[in-house]
């Protein structure tokens, strides 16, 4: 089930470009093109949510596995010090996509939070970089 005019509905079904750092028959992780730092990293389900409201339990506690794994190799492949991980629903809490996705974004000590018009567009080629880094920590969990 999903939305024609979503934009993650599309990346979901590979209509539009993405650098994807995980997918599975029902989630699919992938670097936010405007990011707050190197790294960070929104999960969605790949069937259509507009948010927390209308997801059943059983995949939001799907989805949050697959947080958690990717909120790991993130934290590694950049050194991150921490990890915030955020979810918005509705315009007031400042959902901008309305398609159920939690971001991951690694953080550093002393790092304030940028509002969202202060993010700048990163260039495919380093978000591929970035997304090398994080595909090969989640190759390596799934080897132990």
């Amino acid at each position: 089930m999903t939305n024609q005019s979503c934009e993650f509905c599309k990346l979901a079904r590979k209509e539009d470009e993405a650098s994807v750092v995980f997918e599975d028959e029902r989630t699919m992780a992938f670097l936010d093109i405007r990011p707050v730092n190197d790294g960070h990293t929104l999960v969605i389900p790949k069937a259509h949510y507009e948010n927390i409201y209308e997801i059943p339990d059983d995949e939001l506690a799907y989805l949050y596995k697959v947080v958690k794994k990717v909120a790991g190799a993130a934290k590694k492949a950049v050194k991150a010090e921490g990890i915030s991980i955020t979810q918005h629903n509705g315009r007031a809490a400042l959902q901008r996509v309305f398609h159920l996705h939690v971001h991951i974004i690694p953080r550093y000590e002393g790092q304030g939070f940028p509002r969202p018009d202060e993010l700048s567009l990163a260039k495919r080629e380093k978000l591929e970089e970035t997304a090398t880094k994080i595909r090969k920590y989640i190759r390596q969990a799934h080897e132990v």
